[in-house]
């Protein structure tokens, strides 16, 4: 299969493009000019997501300071801050079981969860802290997360929190000062963001459709080459082969914009198209691929027949790839849980590999060849669907699917 120079444009776009920026927006514009290259019409959809800007942060206790983010959307405190008793969380169970914890400032040693969180906000705390990274960190070599609530968070209420390093909270811990002063001063309003939404028409049957997804925006301090700048390169790549070996069913190539915030460039437009997703027979999302030490998978929220034609399809062809039935946490998932069958191709990095969400997100562990590799095989899976005399692809999605969605997207929680 002819390769159309998409690694290239992966390269240019290794930045920092975190959701709602200018970077992103960037970004955008840059990916319709190169749907243009291809004579592919492509257009901006724009939608709101949540910003803020961090004015002054501070937490102390009588040993001393600790370098600490606050975390966005979590509100402020007052102008002078706030000093409120240390109480130390462990559990979810713990924190069920205590009393009231008005006016005191808890430690979570853990990401902010939304459960947890939810319980903060019953029990009345006044502040909460939570960590991140590793306890092996170099300092030197590696940033503080900035974090941020989601309105499944904040429609709770708001906890103004801050963030310190894994390292730090060992200290905090150890030394468990009785009191602990915290001070957040944040500005927060709405963002625009944007999906970059092109159409190649179908020849005879145009009112099926087939799209594809990929994000991409990154996160703080990452270039997003491997997440998810290769997602958005290989549906590029896509684009152009089809702009020239035209499907039968109607192709739409859809790149998200604030994955990395929620999914909600996705659930923006999955809400604004959500009258003519009856039409939309599949959702192929690409979210990593290229890495050098890996393995491709496919997740699909589908009935067990794709997963089953997906690795026939490998073992045919003679590409490795597992595929498995689940939901997996990217764009797919809005369009699953609009009862569009969706699989998501990825190639997965093991423990010790090429790392995302972080400032080591870089070039040096992709090949161009393995990427390229994933490109064709993604392409062939694509048109066999939309040159498909009946699709194969059941329209339904199967209840355990949809169990498990319920609990991704925090409408159940997870059976213990």
């Amino acid at each position: 299969m002819e390769h159309n120079g998409s690694f290239d444009f992966l390269k240019r776009i290794t930045y920092e493009r975190t959701g709602g920026s200018e970077a992103e927006l960037k970004t955008a514009n840059m990916i319709i000019t190169e749907c243009h290259k291809y004579h592919v019409e492509a257009h901006l959809e724009e939608f709101l997501v949540d910003g803020y800007e961090i004015k002054n942060v501070s937490l102390e206790t009588i040993d001393g300071t600790f370098n600490a983010t606050g975390v966005g959307m979590s509100g402020s405190t007052g102008i002078d801050g706030l000093v409120g008793e240390l109480v130390i969380i462990e559990s979810d169970e713990q924190l069920s079981a205590m009393d009231s914890l008005e006016g005191k400032i808890v430690f979570i040693p853990t990401r902010m969860m939304v459960k947890t969180y939810k319980l903060l906000c019953e029990k009345k705390v006044s502040g909460f802290i939570c960590c991140s990274g590793s306890v092996y960190d170099d300092i030197d070599q590696t940033d503080l997360e900035k974090m941020t609530l989601r309105e499944r968070h904040y429609q709770n209420g708001k906890i103004p929190g801050v963030c310190i390093r894994m390292v730090d909270a060992q200290k905090l811990l150890v030394s468990r000062p009785k009191e602990v002063k915290m001070n957040l001063q944040q500005d927060e309003f709405k963002l625009t963001s944007h999906n970059v939404v092109a159409t190649i028409p179908g020849t005879t049957k145009k009112h099926e459709i087939v799209c594809f997804t990929a994000h991409y925006d990154s996160v703080p301090f990452s270039t997003g080459a491997y997440d998810n700048g290769t997602g958005s390169a290989t549906i590029l790549e896509a684009l152009a082969y089809f702009s020239k070996v035209r499907p039968t069913r109607t192709l739409k190539f859809i790149w998200c914009g604030s994955e990395e915030m929620g999914l909600l460039g996705s659930k923006a437009y999955t809400e604004a198209h959500k009258e003519e997703l009856s039409a939309y027979k599949l959702c192929i999302n690409i979210d990593m691929t290229g890495v050098v030490i890996g393995k491709d998978i496919a997740c699909c929220t589908s009935e067990k027949s794709l997963v089953h034609y997906i690795n026939y399809m490998g073992k045919e062809v003679g590409f490795p790839i597992v595929a498995k039935q689940g939901v997996y946490s990217s764009d797919s998932t809005p369009f699953a849980d609009h009862g569009v069958p969706a699989v998501s191709f990825a190639r997965l990095s093991p423990k010790g590999g090429a790392e995302i969400h972080s400032r080591k997100d870089v070039l040096d562990f992709l090949s161009a060849d393995i990427y390229y590799k994933t490109c064709e095989f993604v392409i062939s899976f694509a048109q066999r669907m939309l040159d498909s005399i009946y699709f194969p692809v059941e329209q339904t999605i199967p209840e355990e699917m949809k169990k498990e969605l319920d609990t991704y997207l925090g409408r159940t929680e997870k059976d213990k």
